[in-house]
């Protein structure tokens, strides 16, 4: 068994659920602020409140984290510091992040402050871990969609603190890798507003409309067991937008379980019918699942409609709880009044009003000490308390209740002392500070050059960008594709999709034209420990052949450097530089181009500066990438890679990439973006590079389109958008 201590997480939507959590045995939560976190629709507490929150779950020896884990705009960031201040300064225990740029914030401002990794840094694997723990992050909360087998490795390799969910909603896509809610509604997952359009009815090919992409709730109490010791310390449990009587139900059963395993071992661990009942009936929806801890997908897994009678429970009550404290009150004649008070290891002392002799009624020790206990709405109770009177002796009854209060008081400025930071020791920053984009210039890590281009904000007039020369590059994921892209002298760089890139005819047919392009190997998606024993064998021959890298997640980064990876490395969109501090993160990792955020639109483009990136002018983009299959869920695993279609309720279809290699589906977008005809606002943001992302295209149709940017970009020709449907994405209208 175990002997160490583990962590029931519950979550804090609210003051109430707050304080439901705390008496139902919590010992953390997690809550948000009225800014910056991923549940925009929460009662998320203002200031006073949290400030009041921070404190209360203190004096009960609890923990509370402070969500931060949205993507950033620049704009914000110069918001961030006085925002988190008066919580870092109240004793808050740390923050959960997302956005890399925060992550490199918080290290420079606030450094003695514990960060936790987001589930939407989308984690899957020790390297992953391993990498954060290299920034400073203290705890990751990975992927959902990990094995126990993958989690314990994670610990083992690592030794890095794990949290994990236990209970509650089920993301359909790996948490991070979701802009369907932003592309077909504007409302962003990485904003904290997704509109969970993956919960609708969607028609696969052949069949009806059913809700595919829904998934069952997560509960895992009758394996609690096996995740304790599987190495998770934190169990978390999901549910900020969950009634408080959900929250003190589900945390006071995952409390008693886990104290039960503690008591009596795995061999005494049993799951009593009521108690599961109880956590199947607060909250009823789809079903129950135990998730992904013991299998990578299945269909058992999808809930293909809502339950009759859906409902969450609720009742209203008062949840409240008090501290065991111990007293003393001596009382002498003549003497001033003195109490004691005692918690844990805490002594605290005070006097009140002189005690007087008694003239016809003396205070009676029972009278008395029924007076003292009256701790009414505070957060303490006496277990034990003791009157030591020295002869008859007389205080008014206000007097007793102003000492009982002063001596309350004295202890709970005690109890948070160690919790409370001291102004003198805050972090300065300095708002608005300039240079950050500029400070790594020139340097240089493990030989690789860290600024590829050395064009200034301040340098981005007229004369300037009619010297803009943008230089083409393009994804391809098909042979076809490549041959068409090849015949173009004007593309400069081709990312190869790895699956496409790893196979030996592709490479001599590559050989031939070497002098012409520069080829890049575009990484998976996802990178899990079970794929990596192949990429081992395949290292050298991709170091050799291949120019360079597209990174698409940061177990690939730390799977290259541990092998002492020298070339160029660039990061795809879905590693967010939202703002300033994420450009400088990149750098810092020698990243030589990042690709600019497809949630961005052209002024925050501007803002934030594109001069050193590549930036998506063209191309179906990924809207979800998911450890679910649509074609296992739909019939059979062919194991077979290929393409299908999701069909949504307003008849948009939407491609769906199967990549059986690594076991995961690649949905995008109904409709490609389109930029061609935007050269003057793209000229006007200066990018490294423009790219062009092929997916479903055909090699005619590559041959067409790269034609139509060439005449916009490098001939400065007038083009006219393409007669079939097509999306300007984020570039004009952005997120909230």
């Amino acid at each position: 068994m175990i002997d160490r201590q583990i962590e029931i997480l519950a979550p804090a939507g609210s003051l109430e659920s707050l304080k439901a959590a705390v008496c139902a045995g919590a010992d953390a939560v997690y809550i948000g602020g009225t800014r910056f976190g991923a549940r925009a629709y929460a009662k998320n507490l203002t200031e006073d409140e949290l400030l009041w929150a921070i404190d209360y779950v203190h004096i009960h020896g609890r923990r509370i984290y402070l969500t931060v884990n949205t993507l950033l705009k620049d704009s914000e960031t110069e918001e961030l510091y006085e925002y988190l201040l008066p919580y870092y300064l109240k004793g808050l225990d740390g923050v959960i992040v997302q956005d890399m740029g925060v992550l490199e914030y918080l290290r420079r401002y606030f450094p003695d402050l514990n960060v936790h990794g987001s589930t939407q840094m989308t984690i899957t694997g020790a390297d992953g871990a391993e990498f954060l723990k290299r920034q400073g992050v203290v705890r990751v909360v990975p992927a959902r969609e990990l094995s126990l087998n993958e989690i314990r490795r994670m610990k083992e390799q690592t030794g890095i603190e794990i949290e994990c969910f236990v209970h509650g909603a089920l993301c359909y896509c790996y948490s991070g890798q979701c802009l369907l809610s932003s592309m077909i509604g504007g409302r962003s997952g990485n904003r904290g507003q997704c509109a969970q359009p993956c919960r609708l009815p969607w028609q696969a090919e052949g069949r009806k409309a059913e809700d595919l992409m829904s998934l069952k709730d997560l509960c895992t109490i009758d394996m609690l067991p096996k995740l304790i010791e599987g190495g998770i310390e934190s169990f978390k449990i999901e549910g900020r937008m969950k009634q408080p009587d959900y929250v003190y139900t589900v945390t006071s059963i995952y409390r008693k379980y886990a104290d039960l395993y503690f008591e009596k071992g795995i061999k005494g661990y049993k799951v009593e019918k009521a108690d599961r009942d109880r956590l199947y009936g607060v909250y009823q929806r789809r079903g129950y699942t135990d998730g992904y801890y013991g299998r990578h997908n299945g269909k058992e897994m999808v809930s293909f409609q809502r339950m009759s009678g859906e409902k969450e429970e609720n009742h209203l009550q008062e949840f409240k709880i008090q501290e065991k404290i111990n007293g003393i009150l001596i009382l002498s004649a003549g003497e001033r009044a003195k109490l004691v008070l005692t918690y844990h290891d805490l002594k605290v002392e005070c006097k009140g009003g002189t005690v007087q002799p008694a003239m016809r009624q003396p205070l009676d020790v029972e009278r008395t000490e029924k007076q003292m206990r009256k701790t009414g709405g505070t957060e303490f109770r006496f277990e034990k308390f003791w009157v030591e009177m020295d002869g008859e002796c007389f205080l008014p009854v206000q007097a007793l209740n102003e000492l009982r209060r002063d001596g309350l008081q004295r202890l709970s400025e005690a109890i948070l002392d160690k919790y409370h930071r001291k102004e003198s020791e805050a972090p300065a920053c300095k708002t608005g500070e300039q240079g950050l984009d500029l400070e790594l210039k020139g340097c240089k890590e493990d030989g690789r050059r860290l600024g590829l281009c050395e064009i200034k904000d301040e340098d981005s007039h007229l004369g300037v960008q009619k010297e803009y020369k943008p230089y083409l590059s393009c994804v391809v994921l098909t042979f076809p594709q490549l041959k068409a892209v090849i015949d173009c002298g004007n593309i400069g760089t081709i990312y190869i999709d790895d699956e496409l890139g790893v196979q030996e005819p592709v490479r001599q047919y590559l050989s031939k034209y070497r002098k012409a392009h520069r080829y890049f190997l575009a990484m998976p998606h996802i990178f899990r420990m079970a794929d990596m024993k192949g990429w081992e064998d395949f290292y050298g021959e991709m170091e050799s052949f291949y120019d360079g890298v597209l990174l698409r997640n940061w177990e690939s980064y730390q799977w290259l450097l541990s092998r002492g990876y020298k070339k160029d490395i660039c990061s795809d969109s879905n590693l967010y530089v939202f703002n300033r501090y994420g450009k400088t993160f990149m750098k810092k990792q020698g990243i030589s181009r990042f690709t600019a955020s497809a949630e961005l639109n052209v002024r925050e483009l501007k803002k934030l500066g594109i001069q050193e990136a590549a930036l998506q002018v063209y191309g179906y983009q990924p809207v979800m990438v998911t450890a679910n299959c649509i074609q296992k869920t739909t019939g059979r695993c062919q194991k077979e890679e290929g393409v299908a279609f999701l069909t949504d309720r307003y008849q948009k279809r939407f491609a769906v990439r199967r990549c059986c290699r690594y076991c995961y589906n690649v949905i995008y977008n109904s409709a490609p973006l389109f930029l061609a005809d935007k050269e003057p606002e793209i000229r006007g943001l200066m990018p490294e590079e423009l790219r062009l992302d092929f997916t479903i295209e055909t090699k005619e149709q590559v041959r067409e389109i790269t034609r139509l940017y060439e005449e916009a970009f490098l001939f400065c020709q007038d083009v006219a958008p393409p007669q079939g449907e097509y999306t300007r994405g984020h570039f004009k209208r952005g997120v909230k």
